[in-house]
């Protein structure tokens, strides 16, 4: 049996089709049910049932021990977005009860567009021009969520606001410090000026922020676009949202966005064709034309994503150490994570 078929067979079709009807969602059998690529963690599956698509998204079995919850605010996020211009998957239907399916999941509207990070298809692959209005359509995405009011949405208790950026820097140290229980991890001294770049982020911090809705993980990969056009079709895996800062978004695009100097250390995501991109200034000036946000100190923002997410590949390297992840994958991990602190050093200068 396939990783993939053993995947879906971890899912009981017969009692989601009886909790479809159930609900009075579809009158039929369920059919053709189709695994999505979506990571090891979450399970993606396309269906049908009396005449409609569905896709369904829950936590696999044994992916994280906060599966069900994830999902569930997953679905809240997704519910909050309907009727509002920020590109998504509309969402059908939530079930919290673990009993039906082994965890909480939701069923969404099919969405026809495609990721990057599995291929550039035409005409995007051969046009530049399309490539560049791709680059800015996420900052459309990023506009559109920003234009959203987390109040007026219902998720006014959907983050902690209070000290929200002051608790960044520390929480993510704390995080380095707990890889020292892998034995044979060599310690933070393999990651270059990580401690210099955590004291500019808590000398340089911004004195306040207008609370907004964050993705969380907002890059390239975590979108589908149209087949037609170089518009989004949909913002994906919305597991890490919460209100906060909107800008953290921003910040988390610049670090992952691909350089385009020879001296750039380059980004842990690699797409290609890349000719025709814009700049990350250029993204950033954009921001602040489509939402009218001050990006005087987005600098910074990007600096605390690279510190951030060099951090948490740091953990896999460390992982690997200790024999618990593979060592190709954290040797890999821990070049990225090099990588992101010599491009934070570089914005702190």
């Amino acid at each position: 049996m396939s990783d993939a078929q053993e995947r879906l067979a971890s899912i009981d079709f017969l009692r989601l089709n009886r909790w479809l009807l159930a609900q009075g969602l579809a009158d039929g059998e369920l059919q053709g049910p189709t695994l999505l690529a979506g990571g090891t963690q979450n399970l993606i599956v396309r269906f049908r049932c009396g005449g409609r698509e569905f896709v369904l998204r829950k936590a696999a079995g044994t992916a994280y021990a906060n599966g069900s919850e994830t999902m569930r605010r997953e679905a809240r996020i997704l519910a909050a977005l309907a009727g509002t211009d920020v590109p998504h998957a509309r969402l059908i239907a939530a079930c919290e009860d673990d009993a039906v399916l082994g965890g909480a999941f939701y069923l969404m509207e099919p969405v026809e567009g495609f990721n990057v990070g599995m291929g550039m298809p035409e005409p995007h692959a051969s046009q530049p021009a399309m490539r560049r209005a791709m680059g800015f359509a996420l900052i459309d995405g990023l506009a559109a969520l920003r234009r959203v009011d987390p109040v007026a949405a219902g998720l006014s208790d959907f983050g902690h606001l209070d000290g929200f950026l002051e608790r960044q820097v520390g929480r993510w140290r704390t995080q380095l410090e707990s890889y020292a229980r892998y034995e044979g991890w060599p310690g933070a001294n393999g990651l270059p000026q990580v401690e210099a770049v955590g004291r500019w982020l808590e000398q340089h911090m911004p004195k306040g922020f207008t609370p907004g809705i964050l993705h969380g993980d907002y890059h390239i990969k975590n979108v589908l676009f149209r087949p037609d056009s170089p518009a989004l079709a949909a913002i994906v895996d919305w597991e890490l949202s919460t209100v906060g800062d909107p800008m953290i978004d921003l910040g988390w695009l610049m670090a992952t966005w691909r350089g385009q100097g020879a001296d750039d250390p380059g980004s842990p995501i690699e797409i290609e064709p890349w000719s025709g991109f814009p700049t990350a200034v250029e993204l950033v000036d954009c921001y602040a034309e489509r939402t009218g946000a001050d990006v005087s100190q987005a600098r910074w923002y990007g600096v605390l994503a690279c510190y951030k997410l060099g951090l948490l590949l740091e953990g896999t390297f460390a992982r690997s150490c200790a024999g618990k992840a593979d060592p190709a994958l954290g040797q890999r991990f821990h070049h990225n994570a090099v990588n992101l602190l010599q491009r934070a050093t570089r914005w702190t200068e």
